[in-house]
Protein backbone atom coordinates (compact mmCIF):
# COMPACT_ATOMS: atom_id res chain seq x y z
CA UNK A 1 0.00 0.00 0.00
CA UNK A 2 1.21 3.48 -0.82
CA UNK A 3 1.78 5.88 2.04
CA UNK A 4 -0.66 8.80 1.97
CA UNK A 5 -0.24 12.45 2.87
CA UNK A 6 -2.37 15.55 3.30
CA UNK A 7 -1.38 19.20 3.25
CA UNK A 8 -2.93 21.93 5.38
CA UNK A 9 -2.13 25.34 3.93
CA UNK A 10 -2.75 28.17 6.39
CA UNK A 11 -2.99 31.91 5.88
CA UNK A 12 -5.48 34.76 5.63
CA UNK A 13 -3.29 36.33 2.95
CA UNK A 14 -3.86 33.34 0.66
CA UNK A 15 -7.64 33.31 0.97
CA UNK A 16 -7.89 37.07 0.46
CA UNK A 17 -5.68 37.04 -2.63
CA UNK A 18 -2.94 39.17 -1.09
CA UNK A 19 -0.36 36.43 -1.64
CA UNK A 20 -0.18 33.64 -4.19
CA UNK A 21 0.30 30.16 -2.76
CA UNK A 22 3.53 28.62 -4.07
CA UNK A 23 4.54 25.92 -1.59
CA UNK A 24 2.18 23.15 -2.62
CA UNK A 25 3.77 22.39 -5.98
CA UNK A 26 7.19 21.78 -4.44
CA UNK A 27 5.74 19.55 -1.73
CA UNK A 28 3.64 17.60 -4.23
CA UNK A 29 6.61 16.96 -6.51
CA UNK A 30 8.78 15.86 -3.61
CA UNK A 31 6.19 13.46 -2.21
CA UNK A 32 5.65 12.02 -5.67
CA UNK A 33 9.37 11.32 -5.95
CA UNK A 34 9.24 9.56 -2.58
CA UNK A 35 6.33 7.33 -3.59
CA UNK A 36 3.92 9.07 -1.20
CA UNK A 37 0.42 9.87 -2.48
CA UNK A 38 -0.70 13.42 -1.70
CA UNK A 39 -4.43 12.75 -1.56
CA UNK A 40 -5.92 15.86 0.04
CA UNK A 41 -5.14 19.58 0.36
CA UNK A 42 -7.05 21.99 2.62
CA UNK A 43 -6.63 25.78 2.69
CA UNK A 44 -7.80 27.61 5.84
CA UNK A 45 -7.65 30.97 7.58
CA UNK A 46 -5.41 31.74 10.54
CA UNK A 47 -7.97 30.48 13.03
CA UNK A 48 -6.94 28.23 15.91
CA UNK A 49 -10.24 26.35 16.14
CA UNK A 50 -10.38 25.65 12.41
CA UNK A 51 -6.75 24.54 12.33
CA UNK A 52 -7.30 22.19 15.26
CA UNK A 53 -10.32 20.61 13.58
CA UNK A 54 -8.53 20.05 10.28
CA UNK A 55 -5.35 18.74 11.92
CA UNK A 56 -7.34 16.24 13.96
CA UNK A 57 -9.14 14.94 10.87
CA UNK A 58 -6.23 14.95 8.42
CA UNK A 59 -3.63 13.51 10.79
CA UNK A 60 -5.92 10.61 11.71
CA UNK A 61 -6.80 9.73 8.11
CA UNK A 62 -3.34 9.99 6.48
CA UNK A 63 0.12 8.62 7.17
CA UNK A 64 1.58 12.14 7.10
CA UNK A 65 0.23 15.66 7.43
CA UNK A 66 2.26 18.64 6.29
CA UNK A 67 1.25 22.12 7.42
CA UNK A 68 2.43 25.32 5.78
CA UNK A 69 2.20 28.77 7.34
CA UNK A 70 1.34 30.43 10.62
CA UNK A 71 4.50 29.61 12.60
CA UNK A 72 5.95 33.11 12.94
CA UNK A 73 6.00 35.51 15.91
CA UNK A 74 2.93 37.67 15.27
CA UNK A 75 -0.69 37.63 16.49
CA UNK A 76 -1.97 35.71 13.46
CA UNK A 77 0.61 32.93 13.70
CA UNK A 78 -1.58 30.38 15.50
CA UNK A 79 -0.68 27.15 13.72
CA UNK A 80 1.34 25.75 16.62
CA UNK A 81 -1.53 26.53 18.99
CA UNK A 82 -4.05 24.88 16.67
CA UNK A 83 -1.95 21.73 16.36
CA UNK A 84 -1.49 21.56 20.13
CA UNK A 85 -5.24 21.95 20.59
CA UNK A 86 -5.89 19.13 18.12
CA UNK A 87 -3.94 16.73 20.34
CA UNK A 88 -5.02 18.23 23.67
CA UNK A 89 -1.52 19.28 24.73
CA UNK A 90 0.01 22.60 25.81
CA UNK A 91 2.49 24.85 24.00
CA UNK A 92 6.00 24.96 25.47
CA UNK A 93 9.30 26.65 24.70
CA UNK A 94 11.67 24.15 23.12
CA UNK A 95 15.14 24.61 24.73
CA UNK A 96 17.19 23.77 21.64
CA UNK A 97 15.16 26.12 19.45
CA UNK A 98 15.40 28.86 22.06
CA UNK A 99 19.18 28.51 22.08
CA UNK A 100 19.28 28.63 18.29
CA UNK A 101 17.12 31.78 18.22
CA UNK A 102 19.32 33.49 20.82
CA UNK A 103 22.50 32.57 18.94
CA UNK A 104 21.06 33.77 15.64
CA UNK A 105 19.87 37.15 16.88
CA UNK A 106 22.83 37.65 19.27
CA UNK A 107 21.97 40.47 21.65
CA UNK A 108 18.89 41.59 19.71
CA UNK A 109 16.43 39.12 21.28
CA UNK A 110 12.94 40.01 22.41
CA UNK A 111 9.73 38.19 23.30
CA UNK A 112 8.55 38.25 19.70
CA UNK A 113 11.63 36.46 18.43
CA UNK A 114 11.51 33.95 21.25
CA UNK A 115 8.03 32.96 20.09
CA UNK A 116 9.83 31.19 17.24
CA UNK A 117 10.86 28.56 19.82
CA UNK A 118 7.26 27.69 20.76
CA UNK A 119 6.17 24.14 19.88
CA UNK A 120 3.47 21.71 20.97
CA UNK A 121 4.63 19.71 23.97
CA UNK A 122 6.23 16.43 22.92
CA UNK A 123 7.23 17.63 19.45
CA UNK A 124 10.61 16.52 18.16
CA UNK A 125 13.15 18.35 16.04
CA UNK A 126 14.14 16.65 12.80
CA UNK A 127 17.43 17.63 11.17
CA UNK A 128 19.20 16.99 7.89
CA UNK A 129 22.75 17.51 6.73
CA UNK A 130 21.60 20.19 4.29
CA UNK A 131 20.13 22.57 6.88
CA UNK A 132 21.15 23.71 10.37
CA UNK A 133 17.54 24.60 11.21
CA UNK A 134 15.25 21.62 11.95
CA UNK A 135 11.64 20.86 11.14
CA UNK A 136 9.28 20.50 14.09
CA UNK A 137 7.34 17.23 13.97
CA UNK A 138 4.54 16.17 16.32
CA UNK A 139 3.50 12.55 15.85
CA UNK A 140 2.85 12.40 12.05
CA UNK A 141 2.42 16.17 11.60
CA UNK A 142 5.30 18.00 9.91
CA UNK A 143 5.08 21.70 10.79
CA UNK A 144 6.53 23.86 8.02
CA UNK A 145 6.84 27.64 7.55
CA UNK A 146 4.80 29.52 5.00
CA UNK A 147 7.54 31.78 3.62
CA UNK A 148 8.35 30.10 0.27
CA UNK A 149 12.13 30.55 0.50
CA UNK A 150 12.25 28.96 3.95
CA UNK A 151 9.68 26.30 3.02
CA UNK A 152 11.92 25.15 0.16
CA UNK A 153 14.86 24.92 2.55
CA UNK A 154 12.90 22.38 4.63
CA UNK A 155 12.08 20.01 1.78
CA UNK A 156 15.48 18.24 1.82
CA UNK A 157 14.83 17.38 5.48
CA UNK A 158 11.61 15.64 4.50
CA UNK A 159 13.39 13.89 1.66
CA UNK A 160 16.18 12.64 3.90
CA UNK A 161 13.83 11.22 6.53
CA UNK A 162 10.97 9.88 4.41
CA UNK A 163 12.85 8.87 1.28
CA UNK A 164 12.68 5.12 1.72
CA UNK A 165 9.77 4.31 -0.59
CA UNK A 166 9.67 3.51 -4.28
CA UNK A 167 9.31 6.56 -6.48
CA UNK A 168 6.49 6.89 -8.97
CA UNK A 169 7.35 6.50 -12.65
CA UNK A 170 5.77 8.92 -15.12
CA UNK A 171 5.59 8.89 -18.91
CA UNK A 172 3.76 11.35 -21.12
CA UNK A 173 2.47 11.13 -24.67
CA UNK A 174 1.52 14.27 -26.63
CA UNK A 175 -0.92 13.97 -29.51
CA UNK A 176 -2.74 16.22 -31.96
CA UNK A 177 -6.10 14.50 -31.35
CA UNK A 178 -8.69 16.42 -29.35
CA UNK A 179 -9.46 15.02 -25.91
CA UNK A 180 -13.12 14.08 -26.71
CA UNK A 181 -11.93 12.02 -29.67
CA UNK A 182 -9.66 10.04 -27.36
CA UNK A 183 -12.37 8.99 -24.91
CA UNK A 184 -12.99 5.46 -26.18
CA UNK A 185 -9.27 4.77 -26.47
CA UNK A 186 -8.60 6.05 -22.94
CA UNK A 187 -11.55 4.14 -21.47
CA UNK A 188 -10.09 0.94 -22.90
CA UNK A 189 -6.66 1.73 -21.49
CA UNK A 190 -8.05 2.40 -18.03
CA UNK A 191 -9.95 -0.92 -18.04
CA UNK A 192 -6.96 -2.87 -19.31
CA UNK A 193 -4.32 -1.36 -17.02
CA UNK A 194 -5.82 -0.98 -13.52
CA UNK A 195 -2.39 -0.59 -11.92
CA UNK A 196 -1.55 2.49 -13.96
CA UNK A 197 -2.95 5.94 -13.28
CA UNK A 198 -3.88 7.46 -16.63
CA UNK A 199 -4.65 11.14 -17.06
CA UNK A 200 -5.49 13.34 -20.05
CA UNK A 201 -5.02 17.10 -20.21
CA UNK A 202 -6.18 19.29 -23.10
CA UNK A 203 -4.04 22.14 -24.38
CA UNK A 204 -5.88 25.10 -25.88
CA UNK A 205 -4.28 27.05 -28.71
CA UNK A 206 -1.08 25.03 -28.60
CA UNK A 207 0.35 24.59 -32.10
CA UNK A 208 2.36 21.50 -31.13
CA UNK A 209 -0.27 19.26 -29.48
CA UNK A 210 -3.88 19.21 -28.33
CA UNK A 211 -3.82 16.55 -25.60
CA UNK A 212 -1.21 15.37 -23.12
CA UNK A 213 -1.74 11.82 -21.82
CA UNK A 214 0.14 10.79 -18.70
CA UNK A 215 0.89 7.36 -17.22
CA UNK A 216 1.86 7.03 -13.55
CA UNK A 217 2.70 4.05 -11.40
CA UNK A 218 5.48 2.27 -9.57
CA UNK A 219 6.13 -0.51 -12.11
CA UNK A 220 8.02 0.58 -15.20
CA UNK A 221 6.95 -2.46 -17.20
CA UNK A 222 3.25 -1.87 -16.50
CA UNK A 223 3.55 1.73 -17.64
CA UNK A 224 5.47 0.76 -20.75
CA UNK A 225 2.74 -1.74 -21.69
CA UNK A 226 0.04 0.90 -21.29
CA UNK A 227 2.00 3.39 -23.41
CA UNK A 228 2.58 0.84 -26.13
CA UNK A 229 -1.12 -0.03 -26.22
CA UNK A 230 -2.01 3.65 -26.58
CA UNK A 231 0.41 4.06 -29.46
CA UNK A 232 -1.06 0.98 -31.11
CA UNK A 233 -4.60 2.34 -30.79
CA UNK A 234 -3.84 5.76 -32.26
CA UNK A 235 -4.45 6.34 -35.97
CA UNK A 236 -1.31 5.65 -37.99
CA UNK A 237 -1.34 9.20 -39.28
CA UNK A 238 -1.56 10.70 -35.79
CA UNK A 239 1.66 12.61 -34.92
CA UNK A 240 2.87 12.12 -31.37
CA UNK A 241 5.93 12.32 -29.18
CA UNK A 242 6.80 11.11 -25.70
CA UNK A 243 8.59 12.19 -22.56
Amino acid sequence: MNKTAAALIIGNELLTGKTQESNLIGLARLLRSLGIVLSRVVLVLDDKTTIAKEVSELASSHDYLFTSGGVGPTHDDVTQDGIAAAFGIPIVTEPTLEKMVRNYYKGNVNDGKLRLARVPEGARLVYATSSPWPVTVLKNVWILPGIPEIFRMKLPIIQEHLGTGTSFVTRSVFVKMEEPDLKNILDGLVRGHPGVEIGSYPAWNNPKYHTKITFDGKEQEAIDRAVEELLGRLPKSEPQWME
